[in-house]
């Protein structure tokens, strides 16, 4: 299943950007001109329509404020403020309930986006950055911690339930789907009794910290992936252990 997300309501056009909300000397839809590769990656995620823009919209969940920076619920924010790192890109532009900052990576336009609505509520701003940028649900991927995969492990999927993350259910509530792309980052279980709360707004332990560092790095080239070639290319080298 495989269709855009509109608003369907009129927005004037931010500065530097034309009529519709398209920017200034935007990549033309797909001609026969284009690269083979572009070709199969369009053809692999549906993107051979007019009416939309070609861009990926990268989505890393987490909490704001400087209380929650270091904890396992915000690997999410990692990995987006990695790539902007590795891309140039500041992610400062204070929209959509959320930070975001685009540029150009290999010719593909990306927007990255960390939702500041607090996690419960992440769907709240990803939905209107999906309106606004007419973005199919094709060219999106969220970046989130997963409980249930081993510390530092990745999983890289097209679609799938929210797993009782409330990030991922607030986004699947609001997007009206689950089929959208998805980076879990494995956080593991606590190893003594605690509330899954406590746990997932605690920080990792000094033994922890080189496991999710790698992991984000990690992470964050599998992103690049996806964005200069397909992301079945970036499940392939990134879904086995110890991938990278």
């Amino acid at each position: 299943m495989r269709f855009t997300l509109f608003s369907g309501l009129a927005e004037p056009a931010p500065p530097g950007q034309g009529k519709g909300g398209v920017v200034d000397g935007e990549t033309p839809p797909f001609s026969p001109a284009d690269s083979t590769i572009e070709c199969r990656r369009r053809k692999e995620e549906g993107r051979f329509s007019a009416a939309r823009r070609f861009m990926k919209l990268i989505v890393g969940l987490g909490n704001p404020g400087e209380k929650y920076a270091a904890t396992r619920h915000n690997v999410g924010f990692w990995v987006i403020d990695r790539l902007a790192e590795r891309w140039q890109i500041p992610v400062q532009q204070s929209k959509w309930k959320g930070l975001t900052g685009s540029g150009r990576v290999m010719g593909e336009r990306v927007v990255l986006l960390k939702p500041m609505t607090y996690m419960n509520l992440s769907g709240e701003s990803v939905r209107p950055a999906c309106d606004w940028l007419k973005c199919d649900i094709g060219d999106l991927v969220v970046l989130y911690d997963d409980m249930d995969l081993p510390l530092g492990q990745l999983r890289l999927r097209k679609k799938g339930s929210s797993g009782g993350h409330r990030g991922m259910q607030s986004l699947i509530h609001h997007l009206e789907t689950q089929e959208f792309k998805r980076i879990k980052i494995g956080i593991g279980r606590p190893e003594t009794p605690m509330s899954v709360p406590d746990y997932v707004l605690s920080p990792f332990t000094r033994e922890e910290r080189p496991l999710i560092e790698d992991a984000v790095e990690k992470a964050a080239e599998a992103v690049h992936q996806w964005v200069v070639s397909t992301f079945d290319e970036a499940m392939n080298r990134f879904n086995r252990r110890g991938a990278g």
